[in-house]
């Protein structure tokens, strides 16, 4: 008998992040009470503030969406994106552990090192190749090794929210439809393959999961499908009937001197058996282009 989420009590940390204002937004669809913190307010990397957060709400279910999302910057601030994506998961897990209570972290394709040239599936090898991919790798052993029943959600690309990610001063969509505005030509990289997700389609799939008390473990959650920056790029102008010319460039997989997986773009086999999907990805970027 599946177990409704319906009344369920879930703590939110991050409800300001991109995928947190969706999973704020989207408990009222499954009937959930959704309790959310802001990083001002439950800072995760200081265990007794967690820990106080979580008596205080005594949730069933604590969904963290906290992270250091700037690959560039965390190779000059390894121990930041280390404490953020490493230890603040693990000290979650500890206690969520110890209280009995469903956790769910997120996590990256960029654990993985894109040569395999395919879409990765879950039970792929990860080998990050920069810094940030090796602090949400670390994340996720830690997390695994702690609490066998912990969800760790791996996804691609996510945009969504109406003002995109505080961190990230935006997403990419946003940014592509101001550019729309602003010029008639615009470099978008041709090599990296991705898969783009809308953080409403994710926030719904993680429910679902939770809904179906799907069995611990690591979830790719994406949006179908996968494509370039550049075509990502060139459906946002065909949506908009834009006129702005989008230029594939390859730029090798290289921001400066940093590294990203060529391809990095993700497949849900384990969800998808229980018949958790997300739609396909130029629908995810229809869906949150008209929720602006």
């Amino acid at each position: 008998v599946t177990k409704s989420i319906t009344g369920m009590k879930v703590l939110v940390i991050g409800k300001n992040g991109q995928l947190g204002q969706e999973l704020m937004h989207w408990s009222q669809e499954f009937g959930v009470e959704a309790i959310g913190t802001t990083r001002e307010e439950c800072d995760v990397t200081n265990p007794t503030q967690v820990r106080e957060v979580v008596e205080r709400v005594q949730p069933e279910v604590v969904i963290n969406t906290s992270a250091y999302n700037l690959v560039t910057e965390a190779e000059k601030d390894p121990e930041k994106a280390l404490a953020l994506n490493a230890v603040a998961p693990f000290r979650l897990a500890q206690i969520c552990v110890e209280k009995s209570i469903r956790y769910v972290t997120v996590s990256t394709d960029y654990v993985f090192d894109g040569l395999k040239g395919q879409p990765y599936i879950e039970t792929d090898h990860p080998n990050p190749v920069q810094l940030y991919g090796i602090s949400k790798f670390a994340g996720e052993l830690a997390v695994r090794n702690t609490d066998a029943n912990a969800l760790i959600i791996r996804t691609s690309a996510v945009y969504g929210g109406p003002t995109g990610s505080r961190e990230k001063k935006g997403n990419i969509i946003l940014y592509f439809l101001k550019e729309i505005q602003e010029k008639s030509e615009l470099e978008v990289s041709s090599e990296q393959v991705i898969s783009p997700t809308f953080a409403g389609h994710l926030a719904a799939a993680i429910y679902q999961l939770l809904h179906k008390q799907a069995a611990g473990g690591i979830y790719h959650l994406v949006n179908s499908g996968h494509c370039s920056w550049a075509e990502l790029a060139q459906e946002v102008v065909r949506l908009k009937g834009a006129s702005l010319k989008i230029i594939p460039v390859d730029r090798g997989g290289k921001s400066g001197s940093l590294r990203r997986p060529i391809y990095s773009a993700l497949e849900n086999t384990k969800a998808k058996a229980l018949g958790v999907e997300l739609p396909p990805w130029p629908a995810g970027v229809k869906a949150y282009v008209d929720s602006l």
